[in-house]
């Protein structure tokens, strides 16, 4: 068979891939708090973009001024960060130094807040408990403002995203309209996530409709997930519209099906956190200052910009 066959591209990208879940598997909780402006051999062999965004970010007094006292006072924001792809937040080749949409908005609003970011790095499904428990400040993970979450997490909005899907180029599946079209398929998606939710809440629709309910397979590691749709052992993943786009660029034989709910994103909070003020205030000083779409033209997401950033607001409909 000709090595440039379709089958034998997805052997090579699932190789590929699976050395990058060992990677990130290695990292685990050790990652660095690097991030914009990285430079140099590891940042090429990434294909990531490499333009420095960040670091001529100015203190804002005036919003620095909302933070609370205690905050101010240490000069310092712990934040839990959740790595997955491009562009929301990953490694560079070195396996260590973190890069992402994510992460040049969280050291921006450091930087205009005048504090220190103090960043870790842990699963997505633990950030939002741990920020219960008042383990972290603040929480990156491309988070989706939904009103089951605002119940118990408080958020404070930077970029418009959602769900979406993707299939091998040769799925029968054209865009998906109603989970219905699902049945009876395997949907590969993130542990943890608003798309599991999502999945598990509508999974009866097919027995409604008198169809073989789809099977949810869900992943830690976004490497792993899409090890799963090239080596067929799922049919279709959904997860976040920005990260679905990105990935398929990267990866031959797969294509972006459709958008099929818009969500605002936010950093996330513990309920009731007085840290919210400040934190919208420094997301629309980059607004105002072009250091926001700066990030979003770096990392390709000028689609995903808000108008304005607002704490908590409603789930969209």
């Amino acid at each position: 068979m000709s090595p440039t066959t379709p089958r034998t591209t997805a052997r090579r990208t699932a190789a590929l891939l699976a050395t990058a879940v060992l990677a990130l598997t290695a990292c685990g909780s050790g990652g660095s708090a690097g991030g914009a402006g990285a430079t140099g051999p590891a940042a090429a062999d990434a294909g990531l973009p490499t333009t420095d965004v960040v670091s001529d970010v100015k203190k804002d007094p005036a919003a620095a001024e909302l933070l609370p006292a205690d905050v101010r006072a240490r000069g310092r924001l712990s934040v839990a960060t959740s790595v997955g792809t491009p562009p929301g937040a990953t490694y560079l080749a070195d396996g260590k130094t973190l890069a992402g949409q994510d992460i040049d908005f969280a050291n921006a609003v450091g930087k205009v807040l005048g504090l220190t970011i103090d960043r870790e790095v842990a699963s997505f499904e633990a950030i939002l408990p741990a920020l219960g428990s008042g383990k972290y400040d603040m929480g990156t993970g491309n988070f989706g403002v939904t009103d089951e979450r605002r119940q118990t997490i408080d958020f404070v909005t930077y970029i418009n995203d959602g769900q979406g899907f993707a299939v091998r180029k040769d799925s029968p599946l054209k865009k998906v309209r109603s989970l219905r079209q699902l049945c009876g398929l395997t949907v590969a998606t993130g542990a943890g996530t608003t798309f599991e939710a999502t999945l598990e809440e509508n999974r009866h629709r097919c027995e409604k409709a008198g169809k073989k309910p789809y099977d949810v397979k869900t992943y830690a590691e976004q490497g792993a997930l899409w090890i799963s749709l090239q080596q067929g052992r799922t049919d279709v993943v959904m997860s976040t519209i920005n990260g679905l786009r990105y990935a398929v660029k990267q990866q031959p034989g797969l294509r972006f099906l459709n958008e099929f709910k818009r969500l605002d994103v936010g950093f996330a909070f513990k309920k009731g956190t007085p840290l919210a003020p400040a934190v919208r205030a420094a997301v629309n000083r980059l607004k105002k200052d072009g250091t926001y779409g700066r990030i979003l033209k770096k990392w390709g997401t000028g689609p995903s910009a808000i108008e304005t950033s607002r704490i908590s607001p409603p789930e969209i409909r």
